[in-house]
């Protein structure tokens, strides 16, 4: 069902990623910020990420004895760099999810640069490691977003949602590798019940999101693909929902897969790519430059 699969180290079926974006209470200041002062309930849950759910997933991992990627805000590294010192501290890799969670698309060219740049030297000097990924908040990728991830030397992108593996990004004379995303991996539908912040569902048990998880890890694992965690410390972090999780965890990491950081994951396709082993798709961007109009144009 994937056409030309990309072969993953070792013989592994398919390759595992548990990708978190640790937006913390970065999401209030953006989506209230006149009020965000007095949404202290709201501000605590936010909170709950960086203070309890990270040292709870770093436990995991060490359980695991898996290194894996955190998506953080620079801002967010900025008010909690314990957080972002522990994951570095066990070895996990750190990549960039905006400055303070604004949205890519909301922004002229210049700024959206000014602000990637910004935001990746706070966080590199906070994690005092190389940032060489990036995730744009709630997937806001803009018509420059590819151009400027090239020009400022990032690795790969994981934004996008155009394929079911790996495949590349052109861009600005350039190429990312992109780790596409999708929304049925992402926690949001499953337990974002957030009326401060603009979201509200049902929310989902734990063995409802588990069983949505559970079958697209099996599809990936039949087919060789990439299954990848789009999951945020304050909602799959929760108690009740990471202690389903540790065991999905552990029954999958049983299994042939190679658990790995979206950095080797990228790293790995490029050498397939290089080595004449894999020809993976090819998307140039930006798609459009100008709207489509619905009206004809008049001589």
């Amino acid at each position: 069902m994937i056409r030309n699969p990309i072969k993953w180290p070792n013989g592994a079926r398919c390759a595992v990623a548990v990708t978190f974006d640790m937006d913390a209470d970065s999401l209030v200041h953006i989506a209230q910020r006149d009020r965000a002062p007095d949404l202290v309930t709201a501000t605590s849950m936010l909170r709950y990420g960086p203070e309890v759910a990270i040292p709870r997933i770093l436990e995991t991992y060490r359980k695991l004895d898996v290194k894996q990627t955190f998506f953080v805000p620079a801002w967010c590294a900025e008010t909690h760099p314990g957080a972002v010192q522990s994951m570095v501290d066990q070895g996990h890799e750190i990549a960039l999810h905006s400055y303070i969670h604004e949205s890519s698309f909301d922004f002229t060219r210049d700024e959206e640069h000014y602000w990637l740049c910004r935001a990746r030297a706070s966080l590199e000097k906070i994690g005092g490691t190389q940032v060489r990924g990036w995730r744009a908040p709630m997937y806001s990728f803009s018509r420059n977003t590819a151009e400027l991830l090239v020009r400022e030397g990032f690795v790969y992108d994981s934004s996008l949602m155009e394929d079911d593996q790996p495949y590349v990004i052109r861009a600005g004379g350039g190429e990312l590798i992109e780790i596409p995303a999708h929304w049925g991996m992402d926690d949001y539908p499953q337990y974002a019940h957030t009326p401060e912040l603009g979201y509200s569902v049902p929310v989902k048990t734990p063995s409802d999101a588990i069983a949505n998880y559970r079958e697209e890890f099996e599809a990936h694992y039949a087919h060789g693909g990439v299954w990848m965690t789009i999951w945020h410390p304050f909602l799959t972090g929760r108690l009740g929902r990471w202690h389903a999780i540790e065991k999905l965890l552990l029954e999958i990491r049983e299994k042939d897969v190679w658990f790995a950081t979206l950095g080797e994951i990228a790293a790995h396709v490029r050498q397939c790519i290089d080595a004449g082993e894999h020809s993976p798709r090819i998307v140039e961007l930006p798609y459009r430059t100008e709207p489509v109009s619905l009206h004809r144009k008049t001589d």
